[in-house]
């Protein structure tokens, strides 16, 4: 408890010293920022049949892209990851990422951070990438008045729609637990039309796991070890994605290699053979 007590003094008091107030990006339009490979790629199953690879990042305000592609390109749970969300991230670095791994992408920043870049989450996925929006979320950081966002997309897995969502919530600092609480409701709230929903990213929090659980997702990494520091607040939830019959949804938290201050996190979905197949029955039920 004391070691908590002296991390939120430390943020507190880091904060003061900040800008007076951030520069947000209040418009649910933009800026947006879209991509993909040049030559659209055919998706390859053959090395992860019937699965769905995803990964989520904090990829502590871009600083280390590099270090970040090569992460995504050889730890071994990362590597070929069908969806990958990235929270603190800027255009420049996404757009680098997304092409390092031949991936599309999306990206929405909620702010100007203190390093004078733009500060947001991003989407990428090897399947196309057909709709997205900026979801964003209520309460303004206290000190800097600072917004988050959540990036939503709509991938298409062969036939089959699925939207993913990279989040960010606020931190212990900035916001209540209530007030995350009611971050997290936006983010389902976008979602609710969606049959077939993954919201991926940094909670800052693990107790807001619940908020997602009771509505009715999975909380897939609920029991994993920590992913900051003495923390596991970065999480994968699902909805209408169920494991195929005596399969489970796998999960794990890999070492950043010095690219973040926050582990990657990736999960596994098992689905039924062949994927689109299964998936698409689901939607004709």
């Amino acid at each position: 408890m004391q070691i908590l007590r002296r991390a939120v003094a430390f943020a507190a008091l880091s904060a003061s010293t900040a800008c007076a107030h951030a520069i947000n990006y209040p418009s649910p339009n933009g800026p947006r920022y879209v991509g993909g490979p040049a030559t659209p790629r055919t998706v390859d199953h053959r090395e992860h049949p019937n699965e769905l690879r995803v990964v989520t990042f904090n990829a502590e305000d871009a600083d280390h892209v590099d270090s970040t592609i090569r992460l995504l390109q050889t730890a071994a749970p990362l590597t070929g990851a069908d969806v990958i969300t990235l929270q603190e991230m800027d255009a420049p670095a996404t757009r680098q990422v997304a092409d390092a791994l031949g991936m599309y992408y999306v990206y929405y920043p909620a702010s100007i951070a203190r390093n004078h870049r733009d500060f947001g989450e991003a989407v990428l996925s090897r399947w196309p990438i057909v709709d997205d929006e900026k979801v964003i979320l209520p309460h303004l950081a206290r000190l800097d008045k600072s917004e988050r966002i959540a990036t939503g997309v709509t991938i298409m897995v062969d036939t089959v729609p699925v939207r993913v969502y990279s989040m960010h919530l606020g931190t212990f600092v900035d916001v209540s637990r209530g007030s995350k609480r009611d971050q997290a409701r936006a983010i389902l709230a976008a979602a609710d039309s969606y049959p077939r929903v993954i919201i991926a990213g940094d909670a800052n929090s693990h107790d807001v796991g619940k908020t997602f659980r009771d509505a009715g997702y999975l909380w897939i990494t609920e029991h994993n070890p920590s992913t900051v520091h003495w923390w596991n607040w970065d999480h994968v939830f699902s909805r209408g994605l169920d494991p195929s019959p005596g399969r489970d949804i796998r999960t794990g938290v890999e070492d950043a290699r010095g690219a973040s201050d926050h582990r990657p996190v990736w999960a596994v979905f098992s689905l039924q053979a062949p994927a689109s197949a299964g998936m698409e029955r689901a939607a004709g039920q």
